[in-house]
């Protein structure tokens, strides 16, 4: 029988517990696609005694994940800790340096350090896997790594959080009923059905999101990761309203990560956006995630999938082991590390595109003359309003969508309109993407 892949598992949660299974249920069929058996030689976990219905009997057992990095019969190391500094960097380092592959499902180490790991991975002739930290189970990493490799990407974007995903569509669905459409309350639905954290801010801030668009962005443009210049908004400000707005104009409430290559560099970018109906993204719900690559031969090609849960993560873990254990040594991010070129950053303000305005003003003769002033004068041209009841004297919703503008002349536009005493909040803003 061939050598086995020895490997160390680091985290033994719902990912690493799952990965343990599948590599034991499925030995057969992955030692076939390997080419030789895969086999768990240790792991490592802060609890000893916690029943995760895997037998770890005939697995070495280390209470300091970094002992994993000493073991010699180890052949890689699977990180499954998580956070982007402290003990999950220090394994991976390590483990690089002591000549292990490395596996992990880690965006947030992959987003901030992913060039320097790369780096040093390629160095020392050993692999850096991360397909797992990218949407689940989508192979996206291997796409736009290999399979588009003959490509020119020009524009790669997506949903890629199912937390967000899910509370959007759940207040989408709830808007199509009639029934009232609150993002607390929704957001507290998703955290009892196990869709969303005690504390949902890395998925609801765009954070989760951000951390897998930068790593996209390497993949796509060839450039080092660099997740401080990730334009980052969440979707704590959507409400009902402009849910139902949406569907009206023909658009669906998605939250996106965008990146694209213009003139002026790349631009890498996090927010709610409105989705023509007609885009096969905007009909992408629940707790799926779905990418879009867009490159110069293949036009659009579209992956959709679970981006989540023990299962689909575990799925993509295996299989970068599987590449490893058939001795498969690609570029961790398409071209070898110290080739990688540093690309302008094309800031938010310079995007152009429509937009869509939801006003709160008093309802008196002159207002709307007052804001499409405001408009004019910073050249953005209005397309369509809506205005839903008349109530003279009191505080009535007004909806503009604009044609394309530069965002830093709407951004001027709007703190003119916010200004005028006949508008009664802040005006809310969404960028339309016709993507």
């Amino acid at each position: 029988m061939s050598t086995p892949l020895r490997v160390g598992i680091a985290g033994l949660g719902t990912v690493g517990a799952t990965t343990f299974q599948l590599l034991s249920e499925h030995a057969a069929l992955v030692a076939a696609r390997a080419g030789r058996p895969i086999q768990v030689a240790a792991v490592s976990a802060r609890d000893r005694t916690r029943n995760r219905g895997i037998d770890l009997s005939e697995s070495r057992w280390y209470d300091a994940p970094k002992a994993l990095t000493e073991d010699p019969e180890i052949d890689a190391v699977v990180e499954l800790i998580g956070g982007a500094d402290g003990i999950a960097q220090e394994l991976c380092e390590q483990a690089i340096a002591h000549g292990k592959h490395v596996v992990t499902a880690n965006k947030a180490l992959i987003a901030h350090h992913g060039t320097a790991l790369a780096t040093a991975a390629e160095a020392a002739g050993v692999a850096l896997g991360f397909e797992a930290a990218v949407a689940g189970g989508i192979p996206i990493v291997k796409a736009l790594r290999e399979g588009l490799a003959a490509n020119a990407i020009q524009r790669v974007y997506g949903i890629l959080n199912g937390t967000c995903n899910y509370i959007l569509s759940a207040m989408d669905h709830a808007v199509s009923e009639g029934k009232e459409s609150d993002f607390a309350a929704t957001l507290a639905e998703a955290q009892r059905l196990g869709y969303a954290e005690a504390d949902p801010s890395f998925d609801v801030d765009g954070i989760d999101t951000a951390h897998k668009l930068a790593i996209l962005t390497g993949l796509a443009f060839g450039c080092p990761l660099d997740f401080a210049a990730v334009h980052i908004e969440g979707i704590r400000a959507i409400n009902g309203v402009d849910i139902g707005f949406a569907r009206e104009l023909g658009y669906k409430i998605k939250l996106l990560g965008i990146a694209g290559l213009t003139e002026g560099g790349v631009e890498q970018r996090v927010h709610p956006s409105m989705v023509p109906l007609a885009n096969p993204i905007a009909h992408v719900d629940g707790v799926f995630n779905a990418v879009v690559a867009h490159g110069d031969h293949v036009d659009r090609a579209l992956f959709e999938g679970r981006g989540a849960g023990g299962g689909p993560t575990a799925s993509a873990v295996v299989a970068d082991l599987i590449d490893i254990a058939r001795g498969l040594r690609p570029p961790s991010f398409s071209i070898p590390a110290a080739e990688l070129s540093r690309l302008a950053t094309v800031p938010i303000e310079k995007r152009r595109g429509a937009y869509y305005i939801r006003l709160m003003v008093l309802d008196r003769p002159g207002v709307i003359a007052d804001v499409t002033a405001c408009l004019r004068d910073h050249q953005v041209s209005m397309e369509a309003m809506l205005q839903r009841a008349r109530a003279p004297g009191e505080a009535v919703p007004v909806v503009m969508t604009t044609h394309e503008t530069v965002e830093a002349s709407m951004r001027h536009a709007l703190t003119q309109i916010a200004a005028l005493d006949s508008v009664l909040e802040p005006p809310h803003m969404i960028r339309i993407e016709h993507l």
